[in-house]
């Protein structure tokens, strides 16, 4: 059997740490992620799914606060004398000593088709770009920035309606084959990893606030993948009297809008229209601030006598 570490801390890297703990040719001898921490309205201390998985299945479990500063953590997943370390969005940099510790290699799954969209947003970042193609890939950790040589590469097509939840989705239940390949053709030599194309690199920046706020100034089709791109959360908002408005589901309308940017044009039974810098942007759902998510119409008919949108 071939001997894992698996370090991981969201829901997205359960399915692979499942398929890995039930297969015949692996033994998950240790699972590494974050502490606990406080959710919901109690803050509760709670763990992370990859840690309920873990304990579902009575596997080990290491919660360094920072793998760097905790040397006797690190010792003792050093003790476990792993084959290989693999990464599935745990959260903390590996410090080289860490990254050295198993006898094949430490294995990251990164969720884009590198060199392209290296860092911490690559499912937000692809969809809210308009790419019709990402993809997921496996590569051998470095201290740089997703900068590893790769192993396998799965390419996703990108639908026009897909948001990011869908694509999130993809990508869990792609990933747990192609860690099992890449461990295997290791293992048995049949696989090389190549080295990163420098071409073509381009990052992932973590999203920030400011971007999350709807410019109607921009494109109907920008705005529509944005909001695909950051479906539900945090969700593409602008503001009516005050009041946060998400939009969650929407459509391009490719006619001209002939109105100030931000101007609702028309409501329907199949949603609201808004002028954009460039074509009409239809929203179908929404959430109103402090209101659970509804057709767009139904939100239409509760304002219409209010004063438009603000820009």
């Amino acid at each position: 059997m071939i001997k894992v570490v698996f370090w991981g801390t969201p829901d997205i890297g359960v399915k692979t740490l499942q398929y890995l703990h039930n297969s015949e040719d692996f033994e998950i001898i240790g699972v590494v992620t974050q502490p606990d921490k406080p959710a919901g309205r109690g803050n509760k201390l709670t763990a992370s799914p990859i840690k309920k998985a873990a304990i579902e299945s009575n596997i080990p479990v290491f919660q360094p606060k920072s793998i760097r500063k905790e040397p006797d953590i690190q010792q003792k997943i050093k003790a476990l004398n792993a084959d290989f370390f693999v990464t599935f969005a745990f959260g903390q940099i590996l410090p080289q000593e860490v990254l050295d510790m198993p006898k094949y290699e430490t294995i990251n799954l990164h969720a884009s088709l590198l060199p392209k969209y290296r860092g911490a947003n690559p499912i937000q970042r692809c969809i809210i770009n308009g790419d019709k193609q990402t993809g997921i890939c496996t590569m051998i950790t470095e201290l740089g920035l997703d900068c590893g040589d790769i192993c396998i590469s799965y390419p996703i097509d990108i639908t026009d309606d897909m948001t990011c939840e869908d694509l999130y989705q993809i990508i869990s239940d792609k990933s747990p084959e192609l860690v099992a390949q890449t461990l295997k053709g290791i293992y048995g030599g049949t696989l090389k990893a190549v080295k990163q194309c420098e071409e073509g690199v381009c990052f992932a920046n973590k999203l920030t606030s400011d971007e999350f706020k709807i410019n109607w100034n921009n494109s109907a089709k920008e705005i529509h993948n944005l909001i695909r791109g950051i479906y539900k959360s945090p969700g593409a908002y602008f503001s009516l009297n005050n009041k946060t408005i998400k939009i969650m589901k929407s459509c391009v309308i490719n006619e001209p809008a002939n109105a100030a940017p931000g101007e609702i044009l028309h409501a329907g039974k199949d949603g609201v229209d808004f002028a954009t810098g460039n074509g009409i942007l239809r929203a179908i759902t929404v959430k109103p601030e402090s209101k659970g998510e509804m057709p767009a119409r139904d939100w239409y008919n509760g304002i219409a006598n209010t004063i438009g949108v603000k820009k």
